[in-house]
């Protein structure tokens, strides 16, 4: 996959999964594992990238006597959900066009 494309759906992925509720970088990983991998090493760059554009916010509080960031999607982030809905829609409609069927007549 196109390396451009495949950081835009990340992006896309990770505020999905903070969408509802406040999360955490571990909680985040397991939360997509069904839908694709995506490593530490990976997601703490996406995490540090989308708060750098406003689309998330960080906290940190103390868990278990350690310090634990939680992520929490901002009106930007939810924005960007929601644009990215609607472009879907047309990337479907090209990827349709370009897998179609040849009609033989």
């Amino acid at each position: 996959m196109d390396a451009q494309i495949k950081r835009g759906l990340l992006d896309i992925c990770v505020l999905a999964s903070i969408k509802y509720d406040d999360s955490y970088g571990y909680k985040i990983i397991k939360d997509i594992k069904p839908y694709l991998t995506i490593s530490e090493s990976t997601l703490y760059p996406i995490l540090r990238r989308l708060e750098e554009q406003g689309c998330l916010t960080v906290r940190s509080a103390e868990h278990n006597g350690r310090l634990r960031k939680y992520y929490h999607i901002t009106d930007s982030g939810q924005k960007k959900l929601e644009v990215f809905a609607g472009e879907w829609k047309e990337i479907m409609s090209i990827y349709d066009y370009v897998t179609r069927e040849c009609d033989e007549e």
